[in-house]
């Protein structure tokens, strides 16, 4: 009897374990991690020299509202799945030819190394490891903003409008991950 009970503890146990997206990384570090991307990214705005906006570069570089829509909507994996690649393509971008933005390399490297951990913190409560559902539109826009680097030769003030649309990216995937949390 008792070997039973013990039995059906333990299935239980393992059944509810799986059956929802329960991650104790994200409950202990997520909003630390963030928060420290957010200062970052912060120390280098107060670096940045002073740039006039260019309104064609900044309607380019902005991420299509509909798939921040679809995101909020979606299960609470895909929530992560859609953070961690917004992480990921983060920091491919920032690990680009940055050079002519007045910011310290070692902002940049320690900004790079906050993002890398909160991918791969993200990545370890995922339970489809298998699958990386990458979205070619999310990607898509990561390569606009690349070659918007690109065409405006990647000088300070392109470099600027970038971290504040990298900024504004990361806030949006921070409330889709707060949503998870609360």
């Amino acid at each position: 009897m008792l070997s039973r009970i013990l039995s059906v503890c333990v299935f239980l146990g393992v059944f509810s374990a799986g059956s929802s997206l329960s991650c104790r990384w994200m409950d202990h570090k997520f909003r630390q991690f963030s928060k420290d991307s957010f200062d970052l990214l912060d120390t280098m705005a107060n670096n940045s020299t002073n740039i006039t906006e260019d309104a064609e570069a900044r309607h380019t570089v902005a991420l299509p509202h509909e798939l921040y829509s679809q995101a909020s909507k979606a299960a609470a994996e895909d929530k992560v799945i859609f953070t961690v690649q917004i992480l990921d393509e983060t920091m491919t971008l920032f690990s680009k030819n940055h050079s002519a933005a007045s910011w310290e390399e070692q902002t940049v490297d320690n900004f790079l190394g906050v993002v890398s951990r909160q991918a791969d913190g993200l990545r370890s409560c995922i339970r489809s490891h298998g699958h990386k559902k990458h979205n070619k539109k999310l990607h898509m826009s990561f390569k606009r903003l690349t070659h918007v680097l690109h065409q405006k030769g990647h000088g300070a003030e392109v470099w600027e409008l970038i971290r504040k649309e990298i900024k504004s990216r990361l806030m949006r995937v921070d409330q889709l991950i707060s949503s998870l949390l609360n």
